[in-house]
């Protein structure tokens, strides 16, 4: 009963606005500030990324994975020109990155810890393999898929940390895998500035299906999760998931190109999932 009281109150929290956000990810957010600024200045970012070392290491090993670096290009070994290569686009979702992760980095339980240092594994994954499915089968635009995989279990992000401070909230998924999830996942967006069709596509995951043959964001975001060789450690809906496995292995056993295609670019997949992971 208690911990139905605990949920309720961060749900009530979140629909309020009154996210609870770790001191550490201020200087990430300041440069989501910056970046969201249509007069924002190279010199600005710059100085943002280098305020924060953790983000300033991600920016030049992304710039730096296989993705980025095509046609041989030159390692990048400074701040400066690894925001030059990879565009503020991709910065902001590296700052969104560094916020999604940060609710976990707390976590005193060792379960819990445990959990969230897969879930990131797992977000980094899904994320990467986004990129690669968006450019090369759905054709949406892959810095979008991108920020749509880090985005993609914010909300498991979040109550993991606040399970830290009330234990067996999350003991039972019934309790909170639906509309409790569904709220605090979207206030989180909101709070962030995710674009109104990322948040859909991100809302839109739970229970879903992948469409046959696979198209646009969504379908994006759950072939990623059907390939990624990390399992997410948190519990889905699992209603259709088995149709849904089963129709997805007769598509692609009928579509061998499609593997072959993402075989081919799993070395992208790797290189820009580490590069999260630094």
């Amino acid at each position: 009963m208690e911990k139905l009281k605990d949920l309720a109150a961060i749900v009530a929290e979140a629909q309020r606005g009154e996210l609870v956000f770790p001191t550490s990810v201020n200087a990430a957010l300041a440069l989501q500030l910056v970046l969201a600024d249509p007069d924002c200045h190279d010199e600005e970012v710059i100085r943002k990324v280098l305020a924060e070392p953790i983000l300033a290491a991600r920016a030049v090993a992304l710039a730096n994975s296989a993705v980025f670096r095509s046609n041989g290009a030159a390692l990048v070994t400074s701040v400066r020109a690894a925001v030059m290569r990879l565009g503020y686009r991709n910065l902001y979702t590296l700052a969104a990155a560094m916020v999604v992760r940060q609710f976990g980095a707390k976590i005193q339980d060792r379960e819990l810890r445990a959990q969230a240092e897969q879930l990131w594994r797992y977000t980094a994954h899904v994320s990467a393999l986004a990129y690669v499915i968006a450019a090369r089968v759905t054709r949406v635009d892959a810095d979008t898929a991108l920020f749509a995989g880090i985005m993609h279990e914010v909300g498991g992000f979040y109550l993991l940390g606040r399970a830290d401070a009330m234990p067996g909230l999350l003991e039972d998924p019934e309790d909170w895998m639906g509309a409790a999830q569904e709220i605090i996942a979207r206030e989180l967006m909101k709070k962030l500035k995710v674009p109104e069709p990322v948040a859909n596509a991100v809302v839109a995951l739970r229970g879903a299906v992948v469409g046959i043959p696979p198209e646009g964001l969504r379908d994006t975001l759950l072939l990623a999760r059907h390939l990624s060789p990390v399992p997410c450690p948190l519990p889905r809906n699992e209603d259709s998931y088995p149709t849904h496995s089963a129709a997805l292995a007769r598509y692609l056993d009928e579509h061998s190109e499609i593997l072959a295609c993402l075989d081919d670019a799993a070395e992208d997949a790797k290189s820009m999932s580490s590069a999260l992971l630094v």
